[in-house]
């Protein structure tokens, strides 16, 4: 397939009628959708998509329904109908297809969208994706007022400015297995990289579920827990998943099942991996350029 380079209603920035907290679009080159997890937003999405250059991809980045004022719509707010969004977007940015990177919570909207609109995918890549229902885990008292409420979204904030290495030791430790030793290494060798460190600082600061990002989050627990298939043998775009062994916000066994029903997926499975671990694995560097040449295909 070649790049598609036609230009759109904006060639960076926000699409033309439409708010910069819905939906930004820069670069030139191969189209890439950007889907981001739970919670999040386009400020998530640009986080994930900082590994795509602008002078080889076109990156168009969303909020998902409910996230920062996208609407959530009676009856019209299913994962379906999330598919649906993205191919009237593609369609108003003259996109005839697009590579999809999605993450997480993303995963099964991005599933659906290879489904029932096969003709729009190019190639999908989905990191630590969901492939079934979904519920969220009991928080504690001091994990419910960090992750769910706006003091909290303040406090982490603050924290990242203060105090990055407890941020970064707290989201890892969060997200994955790692205790003791392990996550001792792991959070020095993400301190030592700039590239990661920000990566995992940044999503920390986008990962509340409070305010703008509650309807979303709201949407999604409905519509994650209500996942009886996602129909993945019918996915023919060539795909490729990233997934870490010791994530524990989406076990490892959903990309297992994806490869498993997914005809020809590829499984990346990256050893100590956490539930960030496409960007902040020892290896991110390499696994990004994997999911590049992927995304280009």
């Amino acid at each position: 397939m070649q790049p598609d380079t036609r230009p759109g209603p904006t060639s960076s920035g926000s699409v033309r009628g439409m708010r910069r907290d819905v939906v930004r679009v820069r670069g030139e080159g191969q189209p890439v959708l950007v889907l981001h997890g739970t919670p999040g937003g386009v400020d998530t999405a640009d986080v994930m998509a900082r590994f795509l250059p602008s002078d080889g991809f076109r990156v168009v980045t969303v909020s998902r329904p409910g996230y920062l004022g996208t609407p959530v719509r009676h009856g019209r707010s299913s994962l379906d109908d999330d598919a649906d969004r993205a191919v009237a977007l593609l369609d108003r940015l003259g996109i005839e297809r697009v590579g999809v990177l999605a993450w997480s919570g993303g995963g099964p909207s991005a599933y659906r969208l290879a489904v029932q609109h096969p003709e729009r995918v190019s190639s999908l890549v989905v990191a630590a994706g969901l492939s079934a229902r979904w519920a969220p885990p009991r928080a504690t008292p001091a994990e419910w007022f960090v992750t769910q409420t706006r003091p909290g979204a303040a406090l982490s904030a603050l924290a990242a400015r203060v105090a990055p290495a407890a941020v970064v030791r707290s989201a890892v430790a969060g997200v994955s297995s790692l205790r003791g030793d392990a996550l001792d290494a792991h959070v020095r060798d993400v301190m030592a990289d700039p590239v990661r460190r920000r990566f995992v600082l940044d999503l920390a600061a986008t990962g509340n579920s409070s305010g703008p990002h509650r309807d979303g989050w709201r949407n999604d627990v409905e519509n994650l827990g209500a996942i009886t298939m996602l129909d993945l043998g019918s996915v023919q775009t060539p795909t490729l998943l990233v997934h870490g062994d010791a994530d524990t916000d989406v076990l490892p066994e959903h990309s297992e099942r994806a490869e498993r029903e997914i005809p020809g997926a590829e499984l990346v499975r990256l050893p100590g991996g956490t539930h960030f671990a496409v960007w902040d694995h020892h290896d991110a560097a390499a696994v990004q350029e994997r999911v590049r040449a992927h995304l280009r295909r």
